[in-house]
């Protein structure tokens, strides 16, 4: 596992496990969807959370990853994601399987 940044250790959202804003908005999704683990180098979906419905941005909970990819490929973290996975590492969406609310496909 790398020792990259995850997106709550980035964004400072607080909806990590333990998070000081997990009791009042829930542990996000990324945090949980260990099925993930890895991926992007990344602690569960930590490194992969423009794909996980339910992930906070700009202070609110986002819908589903169709719903929110526009805004991700804007988002800094998901460009240093990119960057640092480089082009051959870089896992942008993973083929076949749909991710919804509760991760179950």
């Amino acid at each position: 596992m790398s020792n990259r940044a995850n997106c709550w250790n980035y964004m400072r959202c607080g909806r990590e496990p333990g998070g000081d804003r997990a009791s009042e908005f829930g542990i996000c999704p990324a945090a949980l969807a260990e099925e993930l683990d890895g991926f992007n180098g990344g602690q569960n979906g930590g490194r992969f959370c423009w794909a996980i419905a339910g992930t906070f941005c700009g202070g609110v909970i986002q819908g589903d990853s169709a719903e929110k990819i526009l805004s991700c490929y804007q988002c800094n973290f998901f460009q240093r994601v990119k960057l640092e996975e480089g082009s051959q590492n870089f896992k942008l969406t993973i083929p076949g399987l749909l991710f919804d609310n509760s991760l179950d496909s």
